[in-house]
């Protein structure tokens, strides 16, 4: 399946532009997000779905061979033997489209991710309350 250039304003309306198969995988990561980080907010960001704690937390979409998970480089870094299973990049992990995706890890990955947003919200404050 081609990358759908349709415009969408929710994560919802992304999830229904896909096959039902394709739409319960992406059900499934938005759950883990939203149980893994409640705070965070949703958004479309890039054209893709976003979370958002203190920045952006995390992004995933759907390209035609697999759904792309982007938790940003420490996020890869630091599960990289768990990921070792998955193509992966600096900032950015592959999981086949034909298989499910690792909820579980995923949802690692996303509490790792907000807890360094938010020590990295707590620090820019403390700088700002010594100015």
């Amino acid at each position: 399946m081609e990358e759908n250039k349709t415009a969408y304003g929710t994560i919802e309306e992304y999830i229904l532009l896909y096959p039902p198969e394709v739409q319960e995988k992406l059900q499934a990561i938005r759950k883990i997000i939203k149980e893994s980080a409640p705070e965070a907010k949703e958004k479309i960001s890039w054209q893709m779905p976003t979370f958002d704690l203190f920045g952006n937390l995390v992004h995933f979409a759907v390209h035609k061979n697999h759904i792309g998970f982007y938790p940003g480089a420490s996020g890869i870094e630091e599960f990289k033997e768990k990921l070792s299973n998955y193509k992966s990049s600096k900032g950015a992990v592959q999981f086949p489209i034909d298989k499910q995706p690792p909820i579980e890890l995923i949802g690692e990955i996303v509490r790792f991710r907000a807890a360094e947003n938010i020590k990295e919200a707590e620090l820019k404050k403390q700088k700002k309350s010594k100015k």
